[in-house]
Parts: structure tokens; sequence; C-alpha cells
């Protein structure tokens, strides 16, 4: 009995066969480019699994259509990668595969892969956020992912802005969301230069820590999350956690306690296994669920 995962990403496709415990044992990558070229090759790896496979988790770059009962449930809906946009994922999945599909976004996949053997496991509830290319966050609350008519949308929040930066920001919907301001594209355009190039000016990660600490104050104090794991590669920049720490403690000035910060807001353990751990997870989920 094996399990299958997919982490459907912007970039690349991540693809694994896994174990009820969350173990990958076989994975490969491809890029992501036009559905068909892309999808025949998904479809071509799990088909070697066929007679053992019980189940398929994806997380999927979105947004995307959950809601279950929706006639576009499954489907990639608005992504700006225009060859995917309205792209049903999920029955092309099930035109080859006659078993249990779990869908969810790779953020909340993410999450539940931390919650559930990484950097919060152990606790009922943590919010996962990757700072990259773009921003995007999930949730697992009470042990559920945590979603709503939609799923989070953790990177498009409003942030204040600092009062040195004149950079009007990046996103192509809102400008100068916490996503336009602080994802790695954002940094790229504001100093002209990609963060691995900036390492040690110190202005650049003041300026970034400034706006990521806003964002968790403000998932702090609605959803109280037991953990805060960072990820993605904005966040491979160590030097930012404790500046987010530090800021983070100002911005709530004792309103609330705050747990240890050192251990509140982490790195993910599984480091660039979450998302596709998570999907493992997911289709475990979702045979159970059936």
């Amino acid at each position: 009995m094996v399990y299958g995962a997919i982490e459907a990403g912007g970039t690349k496709f991540v693809v694994a066969i896994g174990k009820e415990s969350g173990e990958i044992i076989k994975r490969e990558s491809y890029p992501t480019t036009e559905p068909a070229e892309t999808m025949k090759a998904v479809i071509q790896f799990f088909k070697q699994y066929q007679d053992e496979l019980k189940a398929i988790g994806i997380g999927s770059f979105g947004p995307i259509d959950i809601r279950k009962f929706s006639p576009t449930y499954g489907y990639i809906t608005q992504t700006p990668k225009l060859a995917w946009r309205n792209y049903d994922i999920v029955g092309a999945m099930k035109k080859e595969f006659n078993v249990p599909i779990g869908f969810t976004t790779d953020v909340n996949a993410a999450a539940l892969g931390e919650v559930s053997l990484g950097a919060a496991a152990g606790l009922s509830s943590c919010i996962y956020l990757t700072i990259g290319t773009g921003i995007g966050g999930g949730a697992v609350v009470s042990g559920k992912i945590l979603e709503g008519f939609s799923h989070p949308e953790m990177g498009h929040i409003m942030v204040r802005r600092h009062k040195l930066d004149r950079f009007t920001g990046s996103c192509p919907s809102h400008s100068d969301c916490l996503e336009g301001l602080a994802a790695g594209g954002a940094i790229e355009k504001r100093w002209g230069k990609k963060g691995v190039e900036l390492a040690d000016d110190e202005e650049v990660w003041n300026l970034e820590a400034h706006y990521i600490a806003q964002a968790l104050m403000n998932y702090t104090l609605i959803l109280s999350p037991e953990r805060i794991v960072l990820g993605g590669g904005v966040m491979k920049q160590r030097q930012l956690f404790p500046l987010i720490r530090q800021k983070l403690k100002a911005l709530v000035n004792n309103y609330v306690q705050l747990p240890d910060l050192e251990e509140y807001i982490v790195p993910p353990k599984l480091e660039d296994d979450a998302g596709i751990t998570g999907c493992v997870l997911l289709a475990v989920d979702a045979l159970k669920s059936k």
C-alpha cells in the first residue's frame, strides 16, 4: 500500500510515492510548463505504481477551488500562470486513477507536513509561511487544515509601509501588500539585486523583518497558533529570524503574553520536503475519509 503526492509549484512539480507514516519512498520533479506536457510526466510517474496506489494528495499553487460541491472543485483558478488558469488538476488525475484524492494549497500541505512530522510536531496548530518569489501561508488548527469559502491568502494582507521605504510594491493586484513589499521579487526590484547577493546588508534585512513581523503579529492575534514556521528562499537568510522576533515583540508591546519567541518562530524542520511530505499525509487522510 503506497500513497501518491503531488506538490504542484509555479516552477516545478514534485511527485512522490510515500508510506502512511509520511516517509518518502521515491520522488521526481518536472518543470511547470504547459499542463499537457507537465501532467503527462506526472501521470506516467504514478502509472508505475497503479496496482499499489491507494490515494493521492495534491498541494497546488493557487488560487484553487477547494469547495467540494462547486462545479469547479479541483481547479486551479485565477492564477497568473495563464496556461494553468481554470485547469482541472483533480479531474485530470481522476480520469487516470480511481483512488481518493485530497486537494489543498501547496502551503497548506507544507503546514500539515510541519505539524505532523516537522517543527510543530506534537502541537495541534501551526502556521506555515513561505517567503520566496511570492508569499503564501497555510494553517492547521486543532489538527485540521484551515479552510472556509476558500483557502487562506496570507501573502496579500496589508501592512504599514516603513516611513523610509519609497518602493511602490510589486504585487500586480494590490501593489504594496505583504507580498508586494516583502517577497523575493520585491527585494530584487527594490534593491536591484537578488536577496542572496545582499546577505551582508543590514538595511535590507531590517526592512524585510519590519514587514514580516507585522504579518506575524496579525496572524498571532487572529489565530493564536502554537508555532509559526517560516520557509521559502528568503528565509534561508537565517539572520532574519532574530530580527523578526525582536520586531514582533516590540509591535505586540506586551498586549498579549507571547510564547518563547525562540521556539515560536522557527525554520521548517523538514526544509524543502515540508510540502511533499504534507501531500503524502493529505493522501492518507483522503483514504481514511472516503
